[in-house]
């Protein structure tokens, strides 16, 4: 070994075996720093809505941030010698076609910071949210699957273990919810039991359809969602809508927590139908 620390490669070894170890050496630094990335703090609405509905989106992420549920406690980053020992995994998938905003959805939800440390491969995003419930360290390790169908072989992966499954669509695509249908049959062929959630995306833009147009998305929506036993969210990941109350809501059904959400029925605000 040189002076400087630093290994040095054995000149007769095969230069396929030089590459393979090299790559698998920076695979398991990012899959490490994936791990220890830890923190809760939530992201802050855009300030770029204007006029009326400026007010409605303040007022909107405020509601966000009074939830009833005990809410999960932010943590300090690890360092490097702390166990992760105590820490418990629980998988969470999202499904659903291209350009609907699963990744901005995602990215919303566990920060920057987080999604610095993420893992992603072509047609996956493999990012993770550590947050404490009454003393217990969770991680939500979030599995985002691409819409494409070439990248249709990772469902299985995505889906064995999850303990929810995120059906999501864009509220403003009409071809996107009809398919949706189609993502949760083929999420419920890898898993029976996972916590259904059907959510539409792009609120934003959905307020912004004629309101009889809405009408129509909204009833849809509600039919499609009673139809996979699922609870139905309108959200919008630009103006941090129902994001953090979608993965408390998950949080509070797996952990029993005492925290309920409030149907919303009304047209032109963003939809929780159970």
């Amino acid at each position: 070994m040189s002076h400087s620390g630093r290994e040095v490669v054995r000149p007769d070894l095969p230069l396929s075996r030089v590459v393979r170890f090299a790559f698998l050496r920076r695979l398991l630094r990012i899959l490490w720093r994936h791990v220890i990335s830890c923190s809760y703090a939530p992201v802050a609405m855009s300030s770029s809505a204007v006029g009326d509905r400026s007010m409605t989106y303040s007022r909107l992420q405020e509601e966000e941030d009074k939830d009833a549920m005990d809410p999960p406690q932010p943590l300090s980053p690890p360092r490097r010698s702390e166990s992760s020992d105590d820490l418990v995994s629980l998988k969470i998938s999202l499904l659903g076609d291209c350009r609907i905003g699963k990744t901005s959805f995602m990215v919303k939800y566990v920060g920057k910071n987080e999604e610095q440390g993420s893992l992603q491969l072509t047609g996956l995003n493999l990012m993770d949210k550590v947050f404490s419930v009454r003393g217990a360290r969770i991680a939500f390790s979030i599995w985002d699957v691409a819409g494409d169908l070439r990248f249709l072989g990772y469902v299985p992966f995505a889906c064995k273990g999850a303990v929810a499954i995120l059906i999501m669509f864009d509220l403003t695509n009409r071809s996107s919810m009809n398919n949706a249908i189609d993502w949760y049959r083929r999420a419920r062929t890898w898993n029976k039991t996972g916590i259904p959630i059907l959510v539409g995306t792009k609120f934003d833009d959905f307020v912004q359809l004629p309101l009889d147009m809405q009408w129509t998305i909204v009833h849809e929506a509600r039919v499609s969602a009673r139809a996979m036993r699922a609870t139905l969210f309108f959200s919008s990941a630009t103006h941090n809508i129902n994001v953090q109350k979608i993965f408390k809501f998950i949080a509070a059904k797996l952990f029993n927590l005492p925290w309920t959400i409030e149907r919303n029925l009304t047209v032109g605000e963003p939809i929780i139908d159970f």
